[in-house]
């Protein structure tokens, strides 16, 4: 017996040795093949995203080669000559954002101190869901809201307000006067930041619930006020990713169009007046790639394309850098 044991225990390692290799060559072939299809499917967003960008200058090179920079400083936008400038559309698109971000962010704001401070427990959760139901709506629907409902009770009683008492005012008047119909820049920056107060609230709102519970109950132990506690605790705690929030916002409202379109105007003119019709990068494009025709109309699209991505993606570049500075402090690897 022990003869036998001794003849079969070499052939039993030699198999079991076979055995195990073949499991390490099996598993090594599975981890390879896993690799290199995560590698893939994470090469394919940068092969997008550089497609996308040498598709719009190439699109673009026609109006860039024709006009150089001064594209991007020209207001004029004449499809029958030919004549073709950004300057308008990039005005349009800066001024409906910046009005949307002044709405937006106090309201915001008080939203994300309401959620996180002094809003009863009951209550707290329905009203998150309301406001992620909030950035659900299609942008469609915003644009139809703001042209057939906004837009009329805008220009029977809001604009005749503004105009008869901020558009008095020395210096500042003449951004209240103008026409009052209810369509123009001011309209469609305030449609905007309907859309963009609710990415910015819950931004700002997991911005605020990640300060330390122990630094707002030490206020609190002292006689703080709910107002004293955010001022000097939590927004010292969390400005640079209340920024990030706010520069996400502001990145959803450049690169908006139906709603814009709807309710802007589609003018291509520099007005001073906000009550004036105007234009912006993505209600242009909207309006007129459909029927543009091959030559310098279709590149100088294509160019205000390139600037519009160029812009949006500074802006949520910066807000990622913001964003990462918050994340560093919850510990968490960006």
């Amino acid at each position: 017996m022990a003869d036998n044991l001794s003849h079969n225990t070499p052939s039993n390692k030699k198999k079991l040795n076979l055995r195990v290799n073949k499991v390490a060559r099996i598993q090594y072939l599975q981890d390879f093949f896993f690799h290199k299809l995560t590698l893939f499917f994470a090469s394919s967003v940068l092969i997008v995203l550089l497609g996308i960008i040498i598709s719009l200058i190439i699109s673009a090179w026609p109006t860039l080669k024709e006009s150089g920079v001064g594209f991007f400083f020209k207001n004029e936008w004449n499809v029958v000559n030919s004549k073709f400038g950004g300057l308008s559309s990039i005005y349009g698109t800066l001024v409906t954002s910046i009005i949307a971000l002044l709405i937006a962010v106090p309201i915001s704001f008080g939203i994300a101190v309401f959620l996180t401070e002094t809003c009863p427990i009951w209550l707290r959760r329905p009203l998150g869901i309301a406001i992620e139901m909030l950035a659900a709506i299609p942008s469609i629907i915003y644009g139809m809201f703001g042209l057939f409902v906004f837009a009329p009770i805008f220009a029977d009683y809001i604009q005749p307000a503004l105009h008869s008492t901020l558009g008095q005012v020395p210096f500042i008047g003449i951004l209240f006067s103008g026409p009052q119909n209810g369509i123009g820049v001011l309209c469609a920056g305030i449609i905007l930041s309907f859309m963009i107060i609710p990415f910015i609230a819950s931004v700002i709102r997991d911005v605020f619930s990640i300060v330390p519970p122990i630094l707002k109950e030490s206020a609190y132990g002292i006689g703080c006020t709910t107002w004293e506690v955010v001022t000097r605790i939590v927004l010292p705690y969390t400005r640079v990713g209340v920024v990030g929030g706010v520069m996400l916002g502001l990145g959803r409202a450049l690169g908006e169009t139906m709603a814009v379109t709807f309710v802007i105007g589609n003018a291509h003119r520099i007005n001073a007046s906000l009550f004036s019709p105007g234009s912006s990068i993505a209600s242009t494009l909207a309006n007129e790639f459909g029927e543009a025709e091959p030559g310098l109309h279709y590149a100088s699209l294509f160019a205000l394309g390139l600037t519009l991505f160029i812009i949006t993606f500074l802006v949520l570049f910066a807000a990622k850098l913001m964003l990462s500075n918050i994340d560093k402090k919850k510990g968490v690897k960006s």
